[in-house]
């Protein structure tokens, strides 16, 4: 078992996490949107940060895990200005993004083990020159089946988390292919519960959710609030169910949520609900903040009869025992 949790800090004990938010950005900007006249600022955008990051410490929040893919704009050195200035431990990922909006061309033409070696390399040596090391491995794949350069990248994953100890974070397109990541990893000697299939909570079906957390992975309800890939009434539902069927030791929640992505919106938002977030751009108010799973999400899974120690054992206990290796207990 792992001892320590690398963060753009440096080494933290896996003791002193804390309230952990598994899936969060600070900063994304796809290849070529760093073109556009946006008016993009540095220090102002820094402060912001600093303070979504305080006003999630209010709420007990210590540690916040961006696993931006390497070519959405990944940027350890902003990661490690906000961190100290804020006081929050910020965890960060090697690895790439899924096909069809990520996996540039040079890399789609390496082997799994160039992929691989790579990936190694950051994570003991540091990401380019900066020292700044990842603390977790990101994998990715789209729908509605894992392409032949996706299932590369997933065994390149797998081959690095042998070799490193790190546990791998996953993206699925709308809750597509999870089981099958798992598969993917098992074959390259990972054991289920050394990753968390992300995005799950975008498919509604827990037969679904079952095939995943029956493998013995851990389930990522982490796109909360998302509601352009799914209703939070339908999300708060399965979180129930999972919880009552017993397997709260495997389900980490969080929220996919950006305080800044450059450019214009990369996946056009539904006509409906255009104006009511021009609105918000007015009032300063978009993107929301990341406070929205304490003040919205949360007091929808108590209306629904979780308990605060459960929900303090998914933000808590969960991300600990996910980091440092730990198998996951019977469910109960």
């Amino acid at each position: 078992m792992r001892s320590i949790v690398q963060t753009v800090l440096g080494p933290i004990p896996i003791d002193t996490l804390g309230r952990t938010l598994i899936h969060e950005h600070l900063y994304v900007a796809f290849s070529g949107a760093e073109l556009e006249n946006d008016g993009y600022n540095r220090r102002a955008f820094v402060n912001e940060a600093v303070w979504r990051m305080q006003a999630l410490m209010a709420h007990g929040v210590e540690t916040f895990v961006d696993p931006c893919p390497i070519e959405l704009g990944r940027d350890p050195e902003l990661m490690a200005e906000i961190s100290e200035r804020s006081g929050i431990n910020i965890v960060c990922t090697t690895g790439f993004y899924f096909e069809e909006l990520g996996l540039p061309i040079y890399w789609r033409f390496r082997s799994v083990e160039e992929i691989a070696e790579f990936y190694i390399r950051e994570i003991e040596f540091g990401i380019g020159n900066t020292g700044i090391k990842p603390g977790l491995i990101k994998a990715a794949s789209g729908k509605p089946v894992i392409t032949e350069q996706e299932r590369k990248f997933l065994q390149a994953a797998a081959i690095a988390s042998k070799h490193t100890g790190l546990p791998i974070l996953t993206h699925t397109e709308d809750g597509h292919c999870g089981p099958e990541q798992v598969d993917i990893f098992a074959a390259g000697g990972v054991e289920p519960h050394r990753c968390m299939i992300g995005h799950s909570c975008g498919n509604p079906d827990h037969a679904y959710h079952r095939k995943i957390v029956d493998k013995g992975a851990y389930i990522g309800f982490d796109r909360i609030g998302a509601s352009v890939f799914q209703k939070d009434s339908i999300r708060a539902d399965n979180v129930k169910k999972l919880l009552d069927a017993g397997f709260i030791d495997r389900l980490l929640i969080s929220q996919d949520r950006v305080c800044l992505t450059r450019g214009k919106p990369f996946h056009p938002y539904p006509e409906k609900i255009v104006p009511k977030i021009e609105a918000l751009k007015r009032a300063g108010e978009w993107p929301g903040l990341q406070t929205y799973l304490f003040e919205t999400f949360l007091p929808m899974l108590r209306e629904r009869g979780v308990t605060d120690a459960q929900i303090s054992h998914i933000l808590d206990t969960n991300p600990q025992r996910f980091f440092s290796g730990a198998s996951l207990p019977p469910k109960h």
